[in-house]
């Protein structure tokens, strides 16, 4: 089924739905990290002289001994943790940082600022998404000119399209149904530094929506309910409470709440008009390696309930006709076994995977008889199941085969006839050689797919599929404004070999009359490699300032993430963990090898679990890079993975290890960033975080750049920046964070001795 989940149990890392993914596309791409710098005694190539830079924060040490197995671990900067994010000490720390790193860049604050205008320029400021029917509507978003935030609407289908077609084009102008502002976000968000809203779901009756508001970034939501055409709430808010949101009919709700390390565990019936008090709990999750999650069925008629581990799943099913009969169990809890369900007609679908079915199959049960299964799409070991999607007539399959994503759909029996092996799909085609597919909310009743699709080179693009006709129609592609020729840019994908010799996928991007090949261009390298998460190329306008400047963009798609199927992630975590980082390695080797860069030119960015990607290759080969950028870094494994009480700890024993057992610990040991960092010299470094981070602690990159300060033996730039105001994903608004994309390019160009051509234009 497609996903909707914007919970708190995926890890160290963001996953955004697609609709969501494609509006932020210019700013939440993947993760990217780095390492700190420290700045010592000679002068810095790229910097001002000695006597006009500001001399670093330098943290006080305070002696911290951790001892297990008889190893001895002494951290100086543990005190640099405070939960309540109160302590003036730390406060004071942070802020001397960001002083510094202001200071340090303010040399080049024009370029940014060049670049940042530049970057704005280019996104049509005053658009609307494609319109999604739902009902007797159409549901979009916009954006307006200036404005940070969106607005959701809706207007009434006209009668000369009651029955849906790929062709189909919602009226506008005076003639057509009034448009219907449900909610604006840039009103809501005026009394806050951070706006998100996590969960944005319209009544099945079309009457009422439920949102779910994040105001501080720390990804603990209020959820209001409203009436749609009159604006008014609906009994009280509701507080404290997870994204995971969905109707339980037209007067019903149910949500997750989260337990004390913010681990969802709790799913909850709510009834509107009713205090949050007297709330029905459905399901507590004891197990602290297990969490919450909460979908819908396509179908809309039944909810499901799933606890998770990193390898287990197991689910229950609400009829929504019926809340008042709770849970029941759909499939069993079976350590390794991993299902994910919907539903459609009288048979519930499963995803299944397993250790023996490895890249899942999928199978159907009655819904009166859930323990006897048919096998509709077997395992193969070569394809990856993904993720399925279900329709009235069709089941839609999201797969993955060398690295690339598929659409593969499927004709299903009538309703009541029975469900046999699915044969002969019919395969969606694409036109790069390598790019990002999507899955979209579409209508269950429908014949028709909405998808998005993008590629480094193409701009994020909705398209609806007809299937029975098996035609694409294009309903939207974002707007790149300028001069901007999806002509002059190519990509290609590299096969980089691993130390064991496992072929790596590279994917890249360059604008083809200004690269030379030759070794001399610069080249951003971007990783992750963690969750079993596919950094599939898309595209990002914003990155057009490196291509149009003769950059090189490179993703290497690592073991750890699920880029070639579910053997790839078990290859890159636990006691394999470092195959994640060699194999970044050596696609950076490759990409020297092949002349697309050099050691002089080569640039790293990683973000979040990326970050530990970034912290773990810079101690390894500091010589192999120019630049690193680290955002929201996971840098401190051992430390973190060894404190049950820190949100994420104890359900992610599963993807690093439980350092409580000796041969983890010293595994884990031997590549945490913090644990490695070296007397040696460093490339120049950029370190983000966020203060009210759930996901990663501020004081891991916090505690990071403090002791590459202290011990590197270079004079390459090392800069924090930590926002104070916001969570993980930094700051919220659309335009603050092309500000921020505008300050890392700075950085690259600024490290790369690139800023005079900005200087004089």
């Amino acid at each position: 089924m497609v996903y909707q989940n914007l919970g708190l149990n995926i890890g160290r890392i963001f996953v955004v739905p697609l609709t969501v993914s494609l509006l932020l596309s210019s700013t939440l791409s993947l993760p990217s990290i780095a390492l700190s710098h420290h700045y010592h005694r000679r002068r810095p190539m790229s910097s001002p002289p000695l006597s006009q830079s500001p001399l670093p924060p330098m943290a006080k040490k305070v002696d911290h001994t951790m001892e297990l197995f008889g190893d001895v671990r002494i951290d100086n900067y543990y005190w640099l943790r405070d939960d309540s994010r109160s302590d003036p000490d730390v406060l004071s720390y942070l802020a001397q940082e960001n002083a510094y790193t202001d200071s340090v860049m303010s040399g080049t604050k024009k370029i940014e600022d060049k670049l940042f205008a530049e970057i704005r320029g280019r996104i049509k400021e005053e658009d609307v998404s494609a319109p999604l029917r739902k009902g007797p509507y159409y549901y979009y978003t916009k954006t307006l000119e200036g404005k940070e935030y969106v607005q959701r609407c809706r207007r009434l289908i006209p009668d000369n399209q009651k029955f849906p077609s790929v062709h189909d084009i919602m009226p506008t102008g005076p003639e057509a149904p009034r448009e219907h502002v449900i909610l604006d976000e840039n009103i809501k968000a005026q009394q806050h530094a951070y706006y998100r809203i996590g969960s944005f779901k319209v009544s099945p009756n079309n009457k009422l929506v439920a949102y779910a508001e994040d105001t501080k970034g720390d990804e603990i939501y209020t959820v209001y309910v409203m009436d749609i055409e009159t604006q008014a709430p609906i009994g009280e808010p509701l507080v404290g409470v997870t994204s995971y949101l969905q109707w339980a009919g037209d007067d019903a709700l149910v949500y997750i709440t989260m337990d004390s390390i913010l681990r969802p565990d709790k799913a909850w019936l709510h009834v509107l008009g009713t205090e949050q008090s007297k709330d029905t709990c459905l399901y507590e999750e004891k197990d602290d390696t297990f969490s919450l999650d909460l979908q819908a069925s396509e179908s809309k008629k039944y909810l499901f309930v799933a606890s998770e581990s990193k390898t287990t799943r197991f689910n229950f099913y609400l009829d929504v006709s019926k809340p008042e009969e709770g849970l029941k169990v759909l499939t069993q809890r079976v350590d390794g076994i991993d299902t994910t369900v919907s539903h459609r007609g009288d048979h519930f679908f499963i995803k299944r995977r397993s250790d023996q079915f490895f890249n899942s199959e999928v199978v159907a049960c009655a819904v009166n008889n859930t323990s006897s299964t048919t096998v509709l799409i077997p395992h193969r070991e070569s394809v990856k199941i993904q993720e399925i999607q279900l329709f009235s007539d069709h089941l839609v399959a999201y797969e993955r085969e060398n690295g690339l994503p598929k659409i593969i759909v499927y004709h299903l029996p009538s309703i009541g006839e029975p469900l046999r092996s699915l044969e002969s799909g019919q395969v969606v085609s694409f036109i790069d050689p390598v790019y990002s597919v999507d899955a979209s909310e579409s209508q269950f009743s429908s014949s028709i797919l909405r998808f998005s699709y993008s590629s480094l080179k193409t701009p994020p693009s909705v398209y609806d599929y007809d299937m029975k006709a098996g035609v694409s129609v294009l309903k939207k592609i974002d707007s790149v404004l300028g001069d901007f020729d999806a002509s002059r840019y190519v990509t290609e994908r590299q096969w980089a070999p691993a130390r064991d010799g496992t072929l790596i996928p590279i994917s890249l991007v360059y604008r083809k009359d200004l690269v030379k090949l030759d070794g001399s261009d610069p080249l951003l390298l971007y990783g992750y490699g963690s969750y079993e998460v596919c950094i599939d190329p898309s595209f990002k306008s914003s990155r057009l300032s490196l291509l149009d400047r003769g950059f090189i963009y490179a993703i290497a798609h690592i073991r750890g993430g699920g880029e070639m199927g579910r053997q790839w992630y078990e290859n890159g975590k636990l006691l394999k963990k470092k195959n994640t980082f060699t194999d970044f390695i050596a696609s950076a080797e490759h990409l020297i090898e092949k002349k697309f860069c050099s050691k002089e030119r080569l640039c790293i960015d990683g973000r979040s679990a990326g970050g530990l990607l970034i912290g773990g290759v810079l101690n390894m080969r500091p010589d192999l890079f120019k630049t690193a950028v680290a955002g929201v870094p996971f840098v401190d494994v051992v430390t973190t993975m060894l404190d049950p009480t820190i949100p994420l700890t104890t359900s992610e024993w599963e993807e690093w290890g439980d350092p409580r057992k000796e041969e983890f610990y010293f595994y884990m040991k031997s590549y945490s960033p913090v644990d490695n960092v070296k007397a040696q010299d460093y490339p120049h470094i950029l370190v983000t975080a966020g203060l009210n981070d759930p996901r990663v602690l501020y004081s891991e990159p916090a505690k990071f750049v403090a002791k590459l300060r202290d011990m590197k033996t270079d004079d390459n730039l090392l800069l924090f920046k930590c926002e104070l105001g916001a969570g993980h994903f930094s700051k919220s608004g659309r335009f603050e964070k092309l500000q921020e994309d505008a300050f890392i390019y700075t950085f690259f160009l600024k490290t790369l001795n690139m800023t005079s051509q900005l200087e004089s234009s």
